[in-house]
């Protein structure tokens, strides 16, 4: 069983509320569990989905799992911000009227499934640098199509 066809709408709410109520277990936390997050969130609580209120949520969340946040492990601002867009956009090609498993099982199909997706847009030392950690720092390979 892949990872994608293991979310229903059900499962993505869970792991959104359990993720900003710091109780999804961590190893729930995978590549897929990310973008259900975010698809949630931006769909039903967009006042989370904003960069300052997800990242406060993602920091408080990686603490609660024993995760620490600093200049090479935890939050990283660009990821999410990159994501965020990137999964706001799947929301619009899609509809309101589309599930959210359905567009999750998209999504993951595609390149944005694979965990290594930002480095089609950005050198590694630049993604993974203190300032990208920290901040927005716009690609340096190519233009984000979201």
């Amino acid at each position: 069983m892949n990872e994608s066809s293991a979310f229903t709408d059900e499962t993505i709410e869970t792991i959104a509320l359990g993720m900003v109520e710091r109780r999804l277990p961590k190893e729930r936390w995978t590549h897929g569990a990310h973008w259900a997050a975010a698809l949630w969130l931006l769909r039903y609580r967009p006042e989370i989905a904003e960069p300052q209120a997800m990242g406060a949520a993602i920091r408080a969340y990686n603490e609660s799992v024993g995760g620490v946040n600093d200049d090479t492990s935890g939050y990283h601002e660009t990821i999410t911000i990159a994501s965020l867009r990137a999964a706001r956009a799947e929301l619009a090609r899609h509809g309101s009227d589309t599930a959210l498993s359905q567009i999750l099982a998209a999504l993951l199909a595609g390149d944005l499934g694979k965990s290594d997706w930002p480095m089609t847009y950005w050198r590694r030392e630049t993604l993974f640098s203190v300032a990208a950690r920290r901040g927005w720092v716009a690609p340096d390979l190519g233009e984000l199509p979201f």
